[in-house]
């Protein structure tokens, strides 16, 4: 089975106090350590480890700058075979229909069965997986938990609210993105590191994808982020103390006064 998985360079947030520029349009860049997004590695994960028990190749992409490439990187130190770089100045500040056209274009250039995301990426809008698919009218599912082949198909586990599991059949190929929790992401070390160091990483920009730069980027995008602000803090919590009985009795109060409860 050959996989893509898409991952994404983002600010690193247990290493980084996070701050807004003046203007309020984004958050201060400058210093900042980036990472591989935490959901995009345990989809890396979750594809080796199809790999090692099926067959085939894992291949990680990424769309951004050059700097981007360390992230790529750091995923095949991990264990997947191949990168790819998707790389142009046309690609700049693209929306999530425009990441989504750019990995569409990168699909058609290759042979995959299956493609990867994580849950969501740093703006949290969680759409791109979704968007890859029904550019590709793939079949997708979300938030997937759980991944055995069975042949042209999957089985795959589902979180969905309130804590269940729904299981559902899936054709292949289809588009998967991926929830924290279905594994354990293993560890990169230096050794693994230093192997994949000059290892080639095929770079394609909008020309050799077929896409037209107004379709990307800034020029693209039908979203566009007009601002970013800190919402005022409210009044601190009420922390109610006592025995079981007690703030049992104390929330039920609570509720009435508020409305919550007749």
């Amino acid at each position: 089975m050959d996989i893509l998985v898409c991952v994404k360079r983002v600010p690193d947030t247990a290493e980084n106090e996070i701050s807004l520029e003046a203007g309020g349009a984004d958050i201060r860049r400058e210093d900042l350590v980036y990472a591989v997004n935490e959901f995009d590695n345990y989809a890396v994960e979750e594809a080796i480890q199809i790999v090692e028990r099926e067959g085939g190749t894992v291949t990680v992409v990424s769309v951004g700058a050059a700097e981007a490439e360390e992230g790529v990187r750091r995923e095949m130190a991990m264990g997947a075979a191949q990168g790819l770089l998707l790389k142009d100045p046309a690609f700049d500040r693209s929306d999530g229909l425009g990441l989504a056209t750019i990995l569409a274009a990168a699909v058609r250039k290759g042979a995959y069965d299956l493609i990867l995301t994580g849950a969501q990426a740093d703006d949290g809008a969680a759409q791109v997986g979704g968007m890859l698919a029904a550019l590709l009218d793939w079949p997708f599912a979300s938030l997937v938990n759980r991944i055995a082949v069975a042949g042209d198909h999957l089985d795959i586990g589902r979180e969905v609210e309130g804590g269940s599991q729904e299981v559902n059949d899936i054709d292949l190929p289809c588009v998967l993105s991926i929830q924290t929790g279905i594994n354990e992401p293993r560890y990169v070390g230096l050794r693994g590191i230093r192997k994949v160091a000059s290892v080639a990483i095929p770079v394609l920009d909008a020309g050799a994808l077929g896409l037209a730069p107004g379709s990307v980027g800034l020029a693209g995008a039908k979203v566009r982020r007009l601002d970013y602000f800190v919402p005022p803090a409210g009044t601190g919590a009420r922390m109610l103390t006592g025995s079981t009985e007690d703030l049992a009795a104390q929330l039920l109060e609570l509720l009435k006064a508020k409305g919550g409860i007749k």
